[in-house]
């Protein structure tokens, strides 16, 4: 399983009244992960949409554990949960300045044509895109490549 690492520093816009990060800016942050991740693995997702094949998010989930203030340093850990050719579930954990965990969560996503919003298989249009997914994918218990 690959997991890539991306660094934060908490801007002031990002904060709220009371110093602590905004519920909805780690949202943010996990496309921040995610994009990052997706170059780690050797690809760029604005070349998708330039074919016009786009990712919408179809689920999201966050647990907030902890806050994360202004000031802080934090660093959100990305990887692969799920992938089946078609959608994608990325795993993320965000982390304070001083290493303990604030938030988990995940986004599934599905490839879609941009004109139709029809479901488009990964595997059979970006082949190479397909088999990295495979092999940087969390491994289930007794599942081999």
């Amino acid at each position: 399983m690959l997991i890539s690492e991306t660094d934060i520093e908490v801007r002031y816009a990002e904060t709220d009244q009371m110093g602590i990060v905004y519920h909805a800016n780690y949202l943010v942050w996990m496309e921040i992960g995610r994009t990052k991740l997706i170059e780690k693995l050797g690809f760029k997702y604005a070349e998708m949409e330039k074919d016009g094949i786009l990712a919408p998010v179809i689920d999201v989930h966050a647990k907030y554990l902890q806050p994360v203030k202004y000031g802080e340093s934090s660093k959100i850990k990305t990887w692969i949960e799920d992938y089946d050719g078609l959608r994608v579930t990325y795993g993320y954990e965000i982390l304070t300045g001083t290493g303990q965990l604030a938030v988990t969560g995940f986004t599934k996503h599905v490839c879609v044509k941009g004109d139709t919003f029809r479901p488009v298989s990964l595997r059979k249009l970006y082949p190479e895109w397909h088999q990295a997914y495979e092999n940087a994918k969390k491994q289930v218990l007794g599942e081999r490549n």
